[in-house]
């Protein structure tokens, strides 16, 4: 018995970008993915110019990223994009150490972190009744 692969299946006006080994905590970027998620993609770019935090140039590379992907492979017209999906998954730890008294060693975590955007293109037709 032979189980078949299911493939997801993207829709066209959906197109995603990643950044992988990003080197800040997962719960730092997702404060500011939850202020992004839901609005268009010039906005999101605007509002994160403003932002005071470190990540958000990364975040806002990413979104720049997905944004040409969709101009360039997918013929979507950029006016029309908007975060559909903003998400952010751990990636892999750095240990470094740390001398304490006694002889002691004290461990410092140094996480890295996979970010995710989903961009899709919003129908001017939607909203409109026919």
């Amino acid at each position: 018995m032979v189980k078949k692969k299911t493939e997801k299946k993207q829709d066209l006006s959906t197109v995603k970008a990643v950044y992988k080994n990003l080197r800040s905590s997962p719960r730092k970027i997702n404060d500011i993915l939850r202020s992004i998620r839901g609005k268009k993609a010039d906005k999101a770019l605007k509002d994160l110019q403003f932002s005071e935090k470190r990540v958000s140039k990364e975040i806002s590379k990413t979104i720049k990223s997905a944004v040409a992907n969709a101009e360039n492979n997918n013929q979507l017209d950029i006016d029309n994009l908007f975060i559909k999906e903003a998400y952010v998954g751990k990636g892999m730890v750095m240990k470094r150490y740390r001398p304490r008294a006694r002889g002691r060693a004290g461990q410092i975590k140094k996480p890295f972190s996979n970010l995710t955007i989903i961009v899709s293109e919003k129908n001017s037709n939607e909203g409109k009744r026919a």
